[in-house]
């Protein structure tokens, strides 16, 4: 599991590098057998919305096996649970085993209940001999509520990963359509909180079901990236190759990156701090920029 660091909360606790987490119904089998040839970053074996009522049970009991069937190739496994006390309590009991990775929380709207969840993955761990805090959380933001809160939830425990906005919960929630106009405000406020507590901000500007478009979905993931998302969900295997093409830095932003450091080495060893490549001026802000992009890349 690619990890890279936060600069705000988590600094001592790397969260992981997820360009893409694909959803997988978890009582399908033929997309549960699939789901690891997909190359996402990560796979999130949905409890929730993906699954009827009347299979939750069901999903429940094969869980264990298709965690150690999705994450047989080294992707993340990741659990989405349900947000009623009951069926949280039931889903928590299936998924804090071997093999996970993190719980995917949906209609995340306080850091109370993050430190309530958190709490008991914490008890169930060591009932169970798995190692403390290797559970993470994601916690999905679909609710105006929500939005208010949002450094606090962000910030809510150490497990705290990563957070995305639902958008189409979210616009549900508001009486709106998933439109550009109105979730850009509410992206960007979980891409700062996200980057102010030093985890992962996840998604892009609209809905998440239009994936027959891949032109257009190659747009709107790029453009997420340039405004300073990591990475985000995919709802569909084709968008799985996308995503990570898209949250991953060019050729010529990796030959910039590396121009850049090597020249800010031969600037530090005259006592410069500020320096020119290719006629712009680079200070310690863009160094840093430059050495997080290659370490994304895994380049030196």
């Amino acid at each position: 599991m690619h990890q890279m660091p936060g600069p705000g909360l988590h600094q001592g606790n790397p969260v992981p590098r997820w360009k893409s987490l694909l959803f997988v119904p978890a009582h399908v089998d033929r997309f549960i057998e699939k789901a690891n040839e997909r190359g996402a970053d990560g796979i999130i074996l949905d409890l929730e919305d993906a699954v009827p009522q009347d299979r939750k049970s069901e999903a429940r009991r094969q869980l264990s096996a298709s965690v150690a069937q999705v994450g047989s190739r080294g992707a993340s496994v990741l659990v989405r649970v349900n947000r009623g006390l009951r069926s949280l309590a039931a889903d928590l009991e299936v998924s804090i085993v071997p093999g996970v990775h993190g719980l995917v929380l949906p209609k995340v709207d306080s850091a109370e209940w993050i430190v309530e969840v958190a709490g008991a993955i914490g008890e169930l761990e060591c009932e169970r001999g798995l190692v403390p805090g290797a559970i993470k959380l994601l916690a999905q933001i679909e609710t105006p509520a929500a939005l208010l809160r949002l450094p606090q939830i962000a910030g809510a425990h150490p497990r705290m990963a990563a957070m995305a906005l639902g958008p189409e919960d979210f616009s549900a929630a508001v009486g709106a359509a998933p439109d550009f106009d109105l979730l850009l405000g509410p992206n960007l406020s979980v891409l700062f909180a996200a980057r102010a507590a030093g985890i992962l901000p996840l998604g892009f500007i609209g809905g998440i079901g239009d994936f027959s478009n891949t032109q257009k979905f190659r747009q709107v993931a790029t453009h997420a990236r340039r405004l300073g998302f990591a990475g985000a969900l995919a709802i569909h295997p084709s968008q799985v190759a996308i995503l990570n093409e898209a949250f991953s830095p060019t050729v010529e932003e990796l030959e910039w990156a590396r121009r850049v450091v090597t020249a800010n080495h031969q600037a530090a060893e005259q006592g410069n701090s500020a320096f020119a490549v290719a006629g712009k001026m680079i200070d310690p802000p863009v160094v840093r920029r430059a050495r997080e992009m290659l370490a994304l890349a895994g380049s030196s």
